[in-house]
């Protein structure tokens, strides 16, 4: 039987340049029906490329009333940034991150939010390696790998996927830690202090297919050497 209180989820979706997708994105999201009220926030991180204007009319059209809220940064600030401003607007019992492109399919969503709406879990990975990988870099694989690696043997708790975009949190979970992260180091910061915290984090099963550079894909080698720095400096931070 379901707990009591998981009654409304917050969808995060940080957004930079991504005008061809954002829209598809926000449809897909609307379209899963997750057995409660939801709530889907829109971080644009001072996008360039027309996604701003786009969702302007997004929101002008927007037929259910307070169900998309929208913030527009002036600058280009990063991914954990723009989640960090999310989390000020989240409401929900139940937050989850979505990133405004393709690489993930919404309606996942739903079984990465259960373990925590049974009462199993405060933090929920969907883990890309449990489930079915499409067209991930070489390079991208290895520092997943490794991340998962770490984060296993530095905090004590079994993760087969640390970067994964599909993260839930019990709202209360976020409530106690600050976060710091300005762009994809969110990830790893999260991951150890959820963890330091003494938060019980489960890993469910997700598919995955990955776009290239060349079709959008922002994060590079350099983020995977500071996500390698961001585990090893808080494991061993008061």
């Amino acid at each position: 039987m379901e707990p009591a209180g998981y009654r409304k989820i917050s969808i995060i979706i940080p957004c930079y340049n991504e005008h061809q997708n954002i829209e598809s994105v926000l449809e897909a999201v609307r379209a899963v029906d997750f057995g409660m009220s939801k709530e889907i926030i829109v971080v644009d991180d001072g996008s360039t490329d027309g996604t701003v204007e786009l969702l302007q009319a997004i929101r002008e059209k927007n037929p259910d009333g307070d169900l998309l809220t929208v913030h527009f940064s002036m600058l280009n600030s990063g991914k954990g940034f723009a989640i960090r401003i999310g989390l000020k607007y989240a409401t929900g019992d139940i937050i989850v991150i979505q990133d405004a492109d393709l690489e993930y399919d919404p309606q996942e969503l739903v079984k990465v939010i259960a373990p925590i709406r049974e009462g199993k879990a405060d933090v929920v990975y969907g883990s890309r390696f449990m489930g079915k990988v499409e067209n991930m870099a070489l390079p991208n694989l290895i520092c997943n790998k490794l991340l998962a690696g770490m984060a296993t043997v530095l905090y004590g708790t079994r993760i087969t996927d640390e970067a994964t975009c599909y993260k839930a949190f019990r709202r209360d979970v976020l409530q106690n830690v600050k976060l710091t992260c300005q762009r994809f180091e969110f990830c790893p910061e999260v991951t150890a202090k959820v963890l330091k915290a003494g938060a019980k984090l489960v890993e469910v099963p997700i598919t995955y297919r990955g776009r290239t550079l060349h079709e959008g894909k922002k994060i590079g080698w350099k983020d995977g050497v500071e996500a390698i720095y961001t585990l090893l400096k808080y494991r061993f931070s008061r």
